[in-house]
Parts: structure tokens; sequence; C-alpha cells
């Protein structure tokens, strides 16, 4: 965690996103934060650890299976009510090695890029993910209720160097 806002302790997280052949693997969240919803695969950066060192762990542990490359796209703020929660680091990997397997954590599906299941995932995604599918770098700050559920402010910077 770094201190980066007077008060605030920031907690960094990834998600991974690979694409490949005119599709992006998704997983199903099955516990945690946003549980039920959509996502790639990713979670809190550990102590000593690198965002990419992190997205990388992520990975293996919630689909088991290694990315062959990561080009960092992103990079999200979002704060729920007054307070800061998390500071993501947003990778694309071009595939994966071998095949994705379901783990308490994440059941994965490989979806066509034009078919995203927006209506089953953060409401934030609509607005960065479509810039990494092209993709487009961004830069991004996202404000939800105290509560995480309704986004209550948004902006998207694109095509930035992160």
């Amino acid at each position: 965690m770094v201190d980066l806002y007077p008060g605030w302790i920031v907690q960094e997280a990834t998600i991974t996103y690979p694409v490949t052949d005119g599709s992006v693997l998704l997983i199903e969240k099955k516990r945690g934060v946003g549980a039920g919803l959509y996502n790639g695969p990713g979670g809190k950066v550990e102590a000593g650890e690198s965002p990419r060192e992190a997205a990388r762990r992520e990975v293996r542990e919630e689909i088991r299976v290694r990315v062959p490359a990561l080009s960092k796209f992103g990079e999200l703020e979002f704060v729920f009510g007054g307070d800061h929660f998390m500071t993501v680091h947003v990778y694309r990997a071009p595939g994966v090695l071998g095949d994705p397997e379901e783990t308490v954590e994440a059941k994965p599906r490989w979806v066509a890029l034009d078919a995203v299941p927006y209506d089953r995932m953060w409401e934030d995604d609509r607005y960065w993910l479509p810039l990494l599918l092209a993709g487009r770098t961004f830069r991004g700050w996202f404000r939800f209720d105290g509560a995480g559920e309704t986004l209550r402010g948004r902006f998207v910077e694109p095509d930035v160097t992160v």
C-alpha cells in the first residue's frame, strides 16, 4: 500500500484481460468484491510484489493459466463514498498458455469482442474496457456511492502514457 493522499492509504490491485483471435477471456467472479459479475482476473498487490508480478500471480491463481506477456494499458482510481478504495493497474495479454480452469475464485469464459456482457459487469467497465479492447491506453477515476453500487462520477482520458 502507498500513502499517496493525505489520510488515505491506497490499496493497489491489478486486472488482466487476455485478448486473442477476436475474443477476450473474462471471469465470472464467485466471491469477494464484485461476486456474480464478469471481470478480468486480478486482485490485490501483495507486499514486496510489483503490479506486473501480482497480475501474473492472480491469473495463475484464479484460472490456472499463464500469460505469455503483459502490457500495461491503463490505471484507474476508485473512490467509494468519500474514501479512496483502490488504484487498479490494467493489463492486456496476447492470449494465455494453457486451458483456463474454473476455481473457487472464478469461472473463466472466452467472449467475442462484440459480445462483451457490459450489463453483467461493473458500471465503470463500459467507459474504459472498449479502449483496452481497441488497443488504446487510458487513465481515469470513478466515484461510487458508499456501498460501491451506484456510479456517481467518472473521468477517462484515452491515449495517455501509463
